[in-house]
C-alpha cells in the first residue's frame, strides 16, 4: 500500500537549489517569509560542480602559465609544462569534491528548508515530491513557486552520435584523465573555453563548429580567441557542419565533417548550447504545453512573474529556466529581483509591473547584460552589439582600436586586444563595450557601470583611468570618438 504523502505548507516554494534559486530563496526569506528549496541533485547546482567554478579552475593554470611565459624575466624562470594532476586537482577543490555540505549548511542557516527529491507541479502552487529519503511529499505554496530548474545540453541531429556514449559539458568539466585526442563539437563559449583548456593539459584538440568561432560576438574578438586557440595547437574547423560520428573497434570515434575530412578522437565533447529545463516539471497541469516537437519555453514579466499561468500571479521563472540570458550571475540577479517582488506582493507592497531599474524589475536584461569568455586572450562584452542595436531601432556608431597603451606593453611582449564601444548617438551614452585581450575581464565592470547608469560621453570623459594601466584603453576610445 502507497503510504499517503506527506503535507507540508510553506509561503514559496522554488523548485531547484542552484545558485539561482538559492538566491530566490535568500531574498524570500530576508523579506520575512518561509522557503523550501527541492533538488533532485546537489545544492548548489550546475555552476558549482559541473560548470562555471570546475571550468575556470581547469583554464586558470594554463592562463598563469602563459602570461608568465610572456614577460622577459620571469618567462625565462619558467622551465615546466602544467602539472595535470595538480590542475585537476584544485579542480576538485573548487567543486568541494562533489560534496554538497558546505552547501546544505549555509541552507541551513539561512532558515531555508531543503527537501531532496523530484518535484512535479500538480496543481496551481500544488508540487509533489518523490523524496530520496522514500518519502512522497505535497508541497503547498501561500504565495509563489518558482522554477529555477536551470538548463539541459541541445544534442544535435547528427547521424550516429545519439547511440553514443560521448562526453558533455559535465562529463569533460569533471574528467580524472585528459584524453590523447578530443574533438569538440560547437564553438560557443563552452566549447571554446573546453577546447583551450584541454589543449594546455595536453590534449591534441580539434574543434568542429557549422558557424564562425564565437558567433554572436564582434568578428575582431572573436579572431583573436581563433588566433590563440590555434596557437596552442587547436585545429580549428569553422563554417563545417559534422555529418556523422562512429565509434572504432578500439573504443576511439571517428567524426566525418562536412568539408569531406575525417576526424579521430578518444572523447568527443558536444557542447552546442543549452535550453531551458522544463521537461517532467508538470507544467501541463498549470496550462503550459509544448508546441510539437519543440521545447517549452516560457515568458516572463521584469519580476520573472510567469506570463499566463492560471488564477492569481503565482508562477516565476528565473535564471536559465526563464531562457532569456544562460550566465550564472545574470541568473542571481534574475533571482534577487524576483524574491524581493514575491515579498514585496505577499505584503501587498508591489501591484502590477514593477518600475523599470527599481529592486523589483530585471532591467539589465534588456539593456546590460555582461559576459566574458574566459579563454587566453579574454573576450568581455556587455550591453548591445551594433547589430542588436539597429535592431532594436537606435541611431548608432561605434569606436573600435587595437589595445595599444602603456598599461597592455607592460603587460606582457606582443600583447595583442582590441576595443570597441557602441554609442547611441540621440543621447550620447554607450549601449555596449567590447574588449578582446589577456586579462581583458577586469576592463568590463567599468564598461557595465557606464551602461547601467547611462553616464554621458562628456562627462565619462572625466573619468580618468590611471596610468599605466590597461584601462587607458578607455581614454583611447574617447579620443578616437572625438572627446
Amino acid at each position: 500500500m502507497t503510504p499517503e504523502p506527506l503535507e507540508r505548507e510553506f509561503d514559496v516554494i522554488v523548485l531547484g537549489a542552484g545558485a539561482v534559486g538559492e538566491n530566490v530563496a535568500d531574498r524570500v526569506v530576508q523579506g520575512g517569509l518561509t522557503a523550501v528549496l527541492v533538488e533532485a541533485e546537489l545544492v548548489g547546482g550546475e555552476c558549482s560542480y559541473w560548470a562555471c567554478m570546475p571550468s575556470k579552475a581547469l583554464l586558470r593554470p594554463g592562463t598563469a602559465l602563459h602570461g608568465a611565459q610572456a614577460v622577459p624575466g620571469a618567462e625565462a624562470a619558467v622551465t615546466r609544462t602544467l602539472d595535470v594532476a595538480a590542475v585537476l586537482k584544485r579542480r576538485d577543490y573548487f567543486t568541494s569534491n562533489w560534496q554538497d555540505d558546505s552547501q546544505v549548511k549555509w541552507v541551513e542557516e539561512t532558515g531555508i528548508e531543503l527537501i531532496r527529491g523530484h518535484g512535479w507541479l500538480t496543481a496551481p502552487r500544488t508540487l509533489q515530491v518523490a523524496g530520496r529519503d522514500g518519502n512522497s511529499y505535497q508541497l503547498t505554496a501561500r504565495h509563489a513557486v518558482v522554477l529555477a530548474t536551470g538548463s539541459t545540453p541541445n544534442i544535435p541531429p547528427i547521424d550516429g552520435l545519439a547511440d553514443l556514449q560521448v562526453w558533455g559539458t559535465r562529463e569533460a568539466t569533471s574528467a580524472k584523465e585528459i584524453p590523447a585526442r578530443l574533438a569538440v563539437l560547437g564553438g560557443g563559449v563552452a566549447g571554446t573555453e573546453l577546447a583551450q583548456a584541454f589543449a594546455r593539459l595536453g590534449s591534441n584538440v580539434t574543434l568542429v563548429a557549422r558557424s564562425r568561432l564565437l558567433g554572436s560576438f564582434p568578428p575582431e574578438a572573436a579572431r583573436l580567441v581563433a588566433a590563440g586557440l590555434r596557437a596552442d595547437g587547436v585545429e580549428l574547423h569553422l563554417n563545417t557542419s559534422t555529418d556523422s560520428v562512429s565509434e572504432n573497434g578500439d573504443g576511439t570515434f571517428t567524426l566525418a565533417l562536412g568539408d569531406g575530412s575525417k576526424v579521430t578522437a578518444d572523447k568527443v565533447l558536444v557542447s552546442t548550447g543549452r535550453h531551458p529545463a522544463l521537461e517532467g516539471l508538470g507544467l501541463e497541469s498549470v496550462g503550459f504545453a509544448a508546441p510539437d516537437g519543440q521545447p517549452l519555453k516560457l515568458t516572463t514579466d521584469s519580476s520573472g512573474l510567469v506570463n499566463g499561468a492560471r488564477d492569481e500571479p503565482w508562477l516565476y521563472a528565473v535564471g536559465d529556466a526563464a531562457g532569456k540570458n544562460f550566465f550564472t550571475h545574470q541568473g542571481k540577479y534574475e533571482a534577487r529581483a524576483a524574491g524581493d517582488a514575491i515579498a514585496a506582493r505577499a505584503k501587498g507592497e508591489l501591484h502590477g509591473a514593477p518600475a523599470e531599474w527599481s529592486r523589483y524589475a530585471q532591467t539589465a536584461n534588456q539593456h546590460a547584460v555582461p559576459g566574458v569568455v574566459f579563454t587566453d586572450p579574454e573576450l568581455a562584452t556587455v550591453g548591445r552589439t551594433v547589430e542588436q542595436a539597429e535592431k532594436d531601432g537606435y541611431s548608432v556608431s561605434s569606436v573600435e582600436l587595437p589595445i595599444q597603451v602603456a598599461g597592455s606593453s607592460l603587460h606582457s611582449e606582443h600583447y595583442e586586444g582590441w576595443a570597441q564601444l557602441v554609442i547611441d548617438e540621440d543621447r550620447k551614452v554607450l549601449l555596449g563595450a567590447t574588449f578582446a585581450g589577456p586579462d581583458v575581464a577586469e576592463l568590463l565592470h567599468a564598461a557595465t557601470i557606464a551602461v547601467v547608469g547611462e553616464v554621458p560621453l562628456d562627462r565619462l570623459w572625466h573619468a580618468v583611468p590611471s596610468y599605466p594601466t590597461v584601462s587607458e584603453v578607455w581614454l583611447r576610445l574617447l579620443e578616437k570618438y572625438g572627446l
